[in-house]
């Protein structure tokens, strides 16, 4: 419109000059009408540059009036997943809570234990030694061997780990007690470990014993136990020699038919049937009344 202010004072002049005329005014009215016709133009081509930034407007506005509607659910959604978050933290607080019971209830009965255990560890001495002996019984029993009983002599019993009984004196308040010589220390000290389970050990004490003491009436047990020793490491071959020493040496000796079994035994452990089936026939044949032979003859039904 400011295009056309010219326009309008010019008139206007004329008007009020009195010296204008109707050809100048068709004139300006025709330059008029063409200004504004342009002026339409120009708006209207601006209109057209707009449509789509309207079309844009108007699905903006359309989109944030969706988005608006859904805003109540998404937000709700967005409290009740808050609700649950902070019960799922409420519920682990009390787990480590729980938790944390149960270590310091564990912890407590793991010092009470270790009490108790230290309160009864003279008790458990104690019954470990009274268990030692059937702990032995038993592994000669797994490895088809009744070391552990009484063996038969022509005059007594003998126990079998032990080759005579020991002396006794009388003590201050009249019971008896055994003398302990330097013989039975040392052989009950090997012996001891042997029932440890310290092979290796024990089968150097009972050398060492040997070296000391060749001839007693513990020699022929020594000699047998330095087998056993190597049996049970299972070391066959060794234990063979030395069973074979036992039955040279000791011929009348109360191990004789034990070094012979255990020398079968070992024999069938290196996978040898022949010899050791000759071994348990001759335990057999001259120890027949024995739980040696009982032993023995069982082993020979199992071997084919």
């Amino acid at each position: 419109m400011r295009a056309n202010q010219p326009v309008f004072f010019l008139l206007f002049a004329l008007f009020v000059a009195g010296c204008a005329t109707t050809d100048d005014l068709n004139r300006l009215r025709g330059e008029f009408n063409y200004q504004i016709q342009a002026e339409n133009e120009k708006i209207v081509s601006v209109e057209r540059q707009f449509a789509p930034l309207k079309e844009e407007i108007q699905s903006l506005q359309e989109k944030i009036t969706k988005t608006n509607a859904d805003f109540p659910p998404i937000r709700a959604a967005q409290a009740e997943l808050r609700a649950e978050i902070t019960d799922i933290r409420g519920r682990l607080q009390q787990l480590r809570g729980l938790i944390d019971s149960l270590k310091e209830d564990i912890r407590k009965e793991n010092s009470s234990l270790v009490a108790k255990t230290v309160k009864s560890q003279e008790a458990d001495k104690a019954l470990r030694e009274k268990m030692d002996t059937l702990t032995f019984k038993m592994n000669f029993i797994e490895n088809y061997l009744g070391i552990d009983k009484k063996e038969e002599s022509h005059n007594s019993s003998v126990d079998a780990d032990k080759p005579s009984q020991p002396a006794q004196s009388v003590s201050k308040n009249g019971a008896l007690e055994p003398v302990r010589t330097d013989k039975a220390s040392l052989y009950a000290e090997a012996f001891a470990l042997f029932k440890e389970g310290k092979y290796e050990k024990a089968r150097e004490a009972f050398g060492s014993f040997l070296k000391q003491y060749p001839v007693s009436e513990f020699s022929d047990n020594v000699q047998f136990w330095i087998g056993e020793c190597y049996y049970f490491e299972k070391k066959y071959e060794k234990a063979i020699v030395e069973y074979d020493k036992v039955i040279k040496n000791f011929p009348g000796g109360n191990k004789t038919s034990y070094a012979l079994l255990k020398q079968g035994l070992s024999f069938l452990k290196l996978g040898d049937k022949d010899s050791a089936r000759l071994l348990l026939q001759q335990v057999t044949k001259d120890f027949p009344n024995t739980s040696q032979a009982r032993i023995a003859r069982a082993k020979l039904l199992e071997i084919k």
